[in-house]
C-alpha cells in the first residue's frame, strides 16, 4: 500500500471539512483549491494579489509533501465575476511561467468568502 502523507496549512476549514491542504501518494501531490488568505485572516483586495497568495500558499505545501514549484503539472484556477482574469493570469505567468504547467481558468459564482475573488488547486508530479 502507498503511503499517504497530509499536509496541513493551519486553515479552520481543513478540520471542518476534512481535508488537507496537500496530499502525496507516491511521487503525486494533489493541494485542495486554496483561498488567498493571510495567517492573520486578511485578505488583499486585487485579484492579481489574491492569485499571488493562492500559488504562494500552494507551493509551500507542494514544498512540505517534498516537491518543488518545478513540479507542478496543473493548475485549475476559479474566479468570480469580479476578478480581473489578465491579472490572474499575469500572477499566474510571474509565479510559475517557466513550469507551464497545463491549466485551467473558469468562473464560478461565488466562494466561502465573499471577500474572494480567486481560488485555485494544483497538482504535482515529483521526478
Amino acid at each position: 500500500m502507498t503511503e499517504r502523507r497530509h499536509v496541513t496549512s493551519g486553515s479552520p476549514y481543513e478540520p471542518k471539512v476534512g481535508i488537507s491542504r496537500a496530499l502525496r501518494v507516491g511521487d503525486r501531490i494533489v493541494v485542495s483549491g486554496t483561498a488567498p488568505i493571510w495567517p492573520d485572516g486578511s485578505c488583499a483586495d486585487g485579484s492579481g494579489e489574491q492569485a499571488t497568495r493562492c500559488l504562494e500558499i500552494i507551493v509551500a505545501g507542494i514544498e512540505e509533501a517534498g516537491g518543488r514549484r518545478e513540479d507542478v503539472i496543473r493548475t485549475r484556477i476559479f474566479m468570480s465575476e469580479a476578478a480581473d482574469p489578465d491579472e490572474v493570469a499575469a500572477a499566474h505567468a510571474e509565479m510559475l511561467g517557466d513550469v507551464r504547467p497545463v491549466s485551467t481558468m473558469a468562473f464560478v459564482t461565488g466562494f466561502l468568502d465573499p471577500r474572494w475573488k480567486v481560488e485555485i488547486e494544483a497538482e504535482a508530479q515529483i521526478g
